[in-house]
């Protein structure tokens, strides 16, 4: 059975805008969330079996990926904010 990749935007589908406008507009972003995508298919193969790699390694990659993940949407979530708010006030 085929292992599931962990798409951004199947993950995180309420900041669908957020991710678009990223990646448009912030070449930093796109280029950790090209980095993501490709992490991402290269365990989904280790998984299924097409490329072969030791455990260790596999698990190296998971953590790779999870701390690419956690940073694309830490940003995902900080483009979400309104505008011009600090976050502490009720503006």
């Amino acid at each position: 059975m085929p292992v599931e990749p962990h798409s951004l935007l199947a993950d995180f589908p309420e900041l669908r805008e957020q991710l678009h406008r990223l990646r448009q507009q912030d070449p930093h972003f796109a280029r950790l969330a090209d980095e993501y995508e490709v992490l991402d298919k290269h365990v989904c193969r280790v998984e299924d079996g097409v490329d072969r790699l030791d455990d260790a390694a596999l698990a190296t990659l998971k953590i790779e990926r999870l701390a690419l993940k956690d940073e694309l949407l830490r940003q995902l979530k900080k483009a979400a904010e309104p505008q011009g708010c600090c976050g502490k006030c009720s503006c």
